[in-house]
Order: structure tokens, then C-alpha cells, then sequence
């Protein structure tokens, strides 16, 4: 028998799209006030704040249009990156706690944001796995059984 897909933005997935835009708005604004106040200070820091806010904000865009095959991988290489980038500069942050005397979103893996920045990238890379988009070949798979 034929059943209508799951709506991808229910549940769970609307909570991640939320807590996405939330980063996104909070990286954004801060590294916004950090480079405009202070970028001679920490460059680096500050700089690297404002690839985690572009990264918030594409992984955000392409949570919403994940249903499409090119927004589901654009999707997965974000969150990667996101996870990467905190994985990376979270450890950084303690071998070389110079480099971070100005912290970044992703500095002490998020600590300045509750450990959501070490999170988050699980959680939708889990969300990607369960929801994989539908293939062509599978919407006429369906119509197929459907029609008698």
C-alpha cells in the first residue's frame, strides 16, 4: 500500500533548523561586533568567527531545502565542515590557548555557547542518515504501485 513520505520539517527537525538559525543569528552577530570593535586584536579569532557564522548559515539554508538532492549534499559538506572546524579549533584552543586569548564560536569546542557547537554537528548529520531525500526512480516506484 502507498504512504505519503514523512514531512521533513516536523519533529526533530524542526528543533535542528531552529537551533541552526540560532547559531547562525549568534555567530553572525558576533563576529559582526567583534570585527567591527576589535579585528586588529585577534584577526585570527575573529576571523574564524565569521566562517562559523557562513557555515551556520549555509547549513541552515540547506537543512530547510534538504529534500533536494543538491541542498542534501550541500547539507552534509557544511555539517562536516562544521564538525571539522570544531573539532579542529576546539583542540587548538587548548594546545595553543594564545591563539584563543579571544574566543571563538568553535573555541573550547563551544564552551561560550554549551558545548551546542560540539553537538549540534552530530545531531544533524544523524537527521541527514534518516532523512535522505527520495530518488527520482523511487517517486516512480510509488507512482507505479499506486496506479492499478
Amino acid at each position: 500500500m502507498f504512504s505519503t513520505p514523512r514531512p521533513r520539517m516536523t519533529g526533530i527537525g524542526r528543533v535542528l533548523v531552529i537551533v541552526y538559525g540560532i547559531m547562525a543569528l549568534a555567530a553572525t552577530g558576533r563576529s559582526f561586533v567583534q570585527i567591527v570593535r576589535e579585528f586588529d586584536e585577534a584577526p585570527l579569532a575573529y576571523t574564524l568567527s565569521a566562517l562559523a557564522a557562513v557555515v551556520y548559515i549555509v547549513a541552515t539554508l540547506a537543512l530547510i531545502f534538504s529534500g533536494s538532492r543538491v541542498w542534501y549534499r550541500v547539507a552534509w559538506i557544511a555539517i562536516c565542515f562544521e564538525l571539522a572546524g570544531v573539532l579542529v579549533i576546539g583542540t587548538l584552543s587548548f594546545i595553543f590557548p594564545a591563539l584563543f586569548a579571544h574566543p571563538t564560536v568553535w573555541s573550547w569546542f563551544g564552551a561560550g555557547y554549551l558545548l551546542i557547537p560540539l553537538v549540534l554537528p552530530f545531531l544533524g548529520l544523524w537527521w541527514l542518515v534518516l532523512h535522505r531525500p527520495a530518488t527520482r526512480g523511487s517517486q516512480a516506484a510509488r507512482a507505479a504501485a499506486v496506479t492499478p
